[in-house]
């Protein structure tokens, strides 16, 4: 399998199943592990292993009612590239072991190993690795490979928060019902912080959330799940990074972003909404404010020509619902190619939204981070005016509207 590395200076590199080959009471009690290798951290960071635990426990399943009943508790243990509590330059290593894996669960999968879940990947697993895929929960199509990302991306954003820069995002939108963001001008930055996992979907739109959340209650209740959408913000970052043709710090960012299994859409700024404004309405006008280069609106999500402009970074996320249900459908035994019925009866979260936000977190912070690197190294050879540098410095502002 190819594919598991993701950036080019500052690398995340992960591996891991959903439960893991060990899973059985015979051998060693507990079902596997992720595994994240961080290549491209400094040496001499003084890494917080209780701030890593903390972005693992926002996508911990079990913490609530929308959740997935699989009890993992996510403990991270650095297992190489610590010295004496400071990184060491070499490689950072973190290890997150599968404990919820009872024979049961396994037992469940093995039942209909070789039919087709609708909506999963499994059809695509046995026409690239044939029966020799791994079926137990999916494996490493299964949400628990998110785990090593969320990991990794825990590393970058204490990097980035030397750099003063931060990333944070939060649920906007629940099968239809929508909340107030800051993408339509509706929140600011301020409150989005303020309310920030203050309640299980991670909606900083309270009001909306709690309609959110009594409306997920209820799918479950009739065996389904829903989908939603969600908004990732980046503050502090400053203009430039990114390159202009291929290499568009957007684009690198949609590669993260993209490559996470339940995303469906993903919008900057002002997203579909451009294909219906006149340039007029679109263009982010510029002033100057106190010697900087400011926008009276980020109708362009922070992006330009390819680089970072120096305003907040704004994108939105569409997430499918989650696959596995408890409705009967229409399937296909891959071995026999008879048709069948399938009910699952594996653990499922309602909603991937409230455990998905950390995850989009981390891919944007993993790529602001790499292109930071590439832009620092740039800026070291190029000998520019330190004017330039300077007007590319961050500078915050939340009361625009896109």
């Amino acid at each position: 399998m190819l594919g598991n590395t993701f950036g080019r200076i500052f690398q995340v590199t992960t591996c891991g199943e959903s439960y893991g080959w060990h899973a059985t009471t015979e051998q060693s009690g507990w079902g596997g592990a992720i595994l994240t290798i961080v290549n491209g951290v400094p040496a001499g960071i003084r890494l917080d292993v209780a701030r890593i635990q903390q972005e693992l426990d926002k996508r911990r399943p079990g913490q609530s009612k929308l959740d997935s009943p699989r009890k993992e508790t996510d403990r991270v243990e650095i297992v190489s590239g610590l010295g004496q509590g400071l990184t060491t330059g070499a490689p950072v290593g973190l290890l997150i072991r599968n404990v919820d894996t009872q024979d049961s669960h396994i037992e469940q999968y093995r039942a209909v190993k070789d039919v087709i879940r609708p909506g999963h990947a499994e059809l695509n697993f046995f026409y690239k690795y044939g029966e020799h895929g791994d079926w137990c929960g999916a494996g490493r199509a299964s949400g628990r490979e998110t785990v090593g990302r969320v990991a990794g991306g825990a590393v970058a954003k204490q990097i980035l928060a030397r750099e003063g820069i931060e990333v944070l995002a939060h649920v906007i939108e629940s099968h239809g019902i929508k909340g107030r963001c800051i993408s339509d001008g509706t929140m600011i930055f301020e409150e989005m912080k303020a309310n920030y996992r203050t309640n299980d979907l991670n909606c900083c739109d309270l009001s909306a959330a709690e309609r959110m959340i009594a409306d997920l209650l209820k799918v479950r209740e009739a065996g389904d799940t829903a989908g939603g959408a969600i908004e990732i913000v980046a503050r502090g970052v400053p203009a430039g990074l990114g390159e202009p043709v291929f290499d568009k710090i957007k684009a690198t960012i949609a590669h993260g972003l993209c490559s996470i299994g339940a995303m469906t859409a993903l919008e900057f700024g002002s997203g579909a909404a451009a294909s219906r404004m006149l340039g007029s309405e679109w263009n982010d006008q510029p002033f100057v404010e106190a010697g900087r280069v400011r926008f009276h609106t980020n109708r362009c999500g922070g992006f330009l020509g390819g680089m970072s402009n120096g305003e907040d970074l704004v994108m939105r996320m569409s997430v499918k619902a989650t696959p596995t249900i408890s409705k009967q459908q229409d399937t296909v035994d891959m071995m026999t190619l008879e048709q069948k019925k399938l009910a699952a009866i594996t653990r499922r979260d309602i909603s991937i939204c409230p455990r998905i936000y950390p995850v989009a977190e981390a891919m944007v912070a993993i790529a602001l981070l790499d292109a930071l690197f590439l832009a620092r190294g740039w800026c070291g050879l190029s000998h520019l005016d330190k004017k330039w540098q300077n007007l590319a410095e961050p500078r915050h502002r939340g009361d625009y509207s896109i």
